[in-house]
C-alpha cells in the first residue's frame, strides 16, 4: 500500500514515541512516506489521548472533519489509536462510520494486518487487546533522526490514581527485557544517538525481565546503559514518588551521563488531596525525596505535574500546594484543571467549587511556577554550561543549537559544530523560552 501517511498526535511523550514507531512500521511494510498534509495522505492516523476531556473531544471534533476527506477518496484510510482508541473501542465506529481501524497503544504493532483485513473484508477493523509487550517483538528498529532519542523501556501503570485513566487504556505496568533495552540503545548508539531519553508511564518501576537473575531495576538499567560506547547522556520519564528509590538516588550521584533534570510528578501540596487521588505518599515524603535527590547531586532541578480543582479542594488545600512549590523550588511544570475521566473513581465524587475559582487558583499557580523557572534560568547566566548540540538554530542557521545538562535550550554563535557535540558555552542571557551563550574557552 504505498501511499502517503499522516499522523496526528495528542498528549504524552508515550504517545510521541509510538506515533514515530508507527511511521517506522509503516515505511518498513508498506513503504509509506510521511507528509504534512492530511488532504495528500492515503493514510490518517490520530494517535489520541484520554487524560484529559478537551483532548478527547478534540478527537471526535478532527474525525468530523477528516469526513469530508473521506467523502472526496473512498479509498483514504482513516485509523485511530491511542488511549481514546483502547476506552470507546466499537463506540468509535458506532459514532463515526467511516474510521477504518480502532487500534490501543499495545496494538500498534498490527497495523499493517489491520489495514489487510480491512481491504479484504471490508469491515473496520478493532484490536484494542493487551498482548504485553508483543509489539516491541513485532517493530522494526527505530529510524535515527539527529543525535537524540526516545527509548520505550516499559508499558502501563500499575497505581490506580483515582483521578487517572491510564491503567484502563493502557494496562498494566510490563517491562521490556534487559536486555532487549540494551541492545536498542547500542543500536542507536552505533547510528550517532548520543542522548537516549527512557520513557514509561511510571518508568523508574521498570523492573526488566534478564536471564539467569532477578529483575533488573531502573537504577541497574542505568548503570548499564552508563557504559554504552558513544552515548554521551541520559534522562528518563515520568516518574512516580512511589518507585522513587534510594538506589535511583544514589544513581543520581555516581553517574555523570545522567541529566541534571527530573520530572517528578506531585499533584497536589495537600496530605488531604493526595490522599484522594491515591496518590500513596505526603507532601513531607516528596520533600525527603527531593532533598535526597539534590544531596546526591545539587545541580538537579525538579519539574513536576500539578492537578488543580480536584473534587473537594479547598483554598487551604491550594495554599498548602503554593507551599510546596515554594519549599521545593520546582523548575516549572505543567498544570491543569482537574477534568472527570469516565470509569476513574474520582469521576463520581460531587465538587462544589465554582469553575472560576478553580480556574483563577491554576493562573496563580502556574505565575508561580513560571517565575520560579525563570528565576533558575536567570540564575545561569554567567555560568558555563555543557551543551550537547543538537543542529543549526531554527531562526538562525549561523547559530548552533542545543540542551544544557538541565534541559534547557542554548542558542549560541557557532557554525559546523557536529550534531551530538558536547560543548562548553558560557551563558549570556536568559530568555522566555530559551537561553542565549557563546562558546566558552577551553
Amino acid at each position: 500500500m504505498a501511499g502517503k501517511l499522516y499522523i496526528k498526535t495528542f498528549g504524552c511523550q508515550m504517545n510521541e514515541y509510538d506515533s514515530s514507531r508507527m511511521a517506522d512500521l509503516l515505511a518498513d511494510t508498506e513503504a509509506m512516506v510521511l507528509t504534512q498534509d492530511p488532504r495528500d495522505a492515503s493514510l490518517i492516523l490520530l494517535n489520541t489521548c484520554s487524560v484529559r476531556e478537551k483532548a478527547q473531544d478534540k478527537v471526535f471534533s478532527d474525525l468530523g472533519r477528516l469526513r469530508e476527506l473521506k467523502r472526496a477518496n473512498p479509498e483514504l484510510l482513516i485509523g485511530v489509536g491511542g488511549c481514546v482508541a483502547s476506552q470507546e473501542g466499537e463506540e468509535i465506529v458506532a459514532r463515526a462510520p467511516y474510521v477504518d481501524m480502532v487500534f490501543g497503544p499495545q496494538t500498534l504493532h498490527r497495523l499493517p494486518d489491520m489495514i489487510a483485513a480491512r481491504r479484504r473484508t471490508g469491515r473496520p477493523q478493532v484490536d484494542i487487546s493487551f498482548p504485553e509487550i508483543e509489539k516491541f517483538d513485532r517493530l522494526p528498529p527505530p529510524r535515527v533522526e539527529g543525535p537524540c532519542a526516545f527509548v520505550s523501556i516499559m508499558e502501563g501503570c500499575s497505581k490506580y490514581c483515582s483521578f487517572c485513566v491510564v491503567p484502563y487504556t493502557r494496562g498494566e505496568e510490563v517491562s521490556r527485557p534487559l536486555e532487549q533495552v540494551l541492545e536498542e540503545v547500542a543500536g542507536l548508539a552505533d547510528e550517532g544517538v548520543r542522548e537516549v531519553t527512557l520513557l514509561g508511564q511510571n518508568v523508574n518501576a521498570y523492573r526488566g525481565p534478564r536471564g539467569g537473575g532477578p529483575p533488573a531495576d531502573l537504577a541497574s538499567l542505568l548503570d548499564y546503559l552508563a557504559e554504552v560506547p558513544g552515548l554521551s547522556r541520559i534522562r528518563y520519564t515520568t516518574s512516580h514518588p512511589k518507585e522513587f528509590t534510594q538506589r535511583l538516588i544514589d544513581a543520581h550521584g555516581r553517574l555523570p551521563l545522567l541529566g541534571d533534570q527530573v520530572h517528578l510528578p506531585v499533584q497536589s501540596g495537600s496530605d488531604r488531596i493526595l490522599s484522594g487521588m491515591k496518590r500513596g505518599y505526603t507532601a513531607l515524603e516528596y520533600k525527603s525525596i527531593v532533598r535526597r535527590l539534590r544531596s546526591a547531586n545539587p545541580a538537579v532541578c525538579i519539574g513536576s505535574d500539578f492537578i488543580v480543582g480536584f473534587p473537594g479542594e479547598t483554598e487551604a488545600d491550594f495554599q498548602a500546594t503554593l507551599r510546596l512549590v515554594d519549599d521545593v523550588g520546582f523548575d516549572g511544570g505543567y498544570s491543569f484543571l482537574y477534568s472527570p475521566r469516565p470509569g476513574t473513581p474520582a469521576a463520581s465524587l460531587s465538587d462544589a467549587t465554582p469553575q472560576e475559582e478553580k480556574a483563577g487558583r491554576l493562573e496563580r499557580l502556574q505565575a508561580r511556577l513560571g517565575a520560579l523557572a525563570d528565576g533558575i534560568s536567570a540564575g545561569m547566566v554567567g555560568q558555563v554550561e555543557e551543551v550537547l548540540v543538537e543542529g543549526p538554530s531554527r531562526k538562525d542557521p549561523l547559530e548552533s543549537s542545543g540542551r544544557t545538562r538541565n534541559n534547557r535550550m542554548v542558542n549560541f554563535a557557532a557554525t559546523g559544530v557536529a550534531p551530538g557535540s558536547l560543548v562548553r558555552v558560557r551563558i549570556t542571557a536568559a530568555l522566555a523560552h530559551s537561553l542565549r551563550g557563546e562558546i566558552a574557552a577551553p
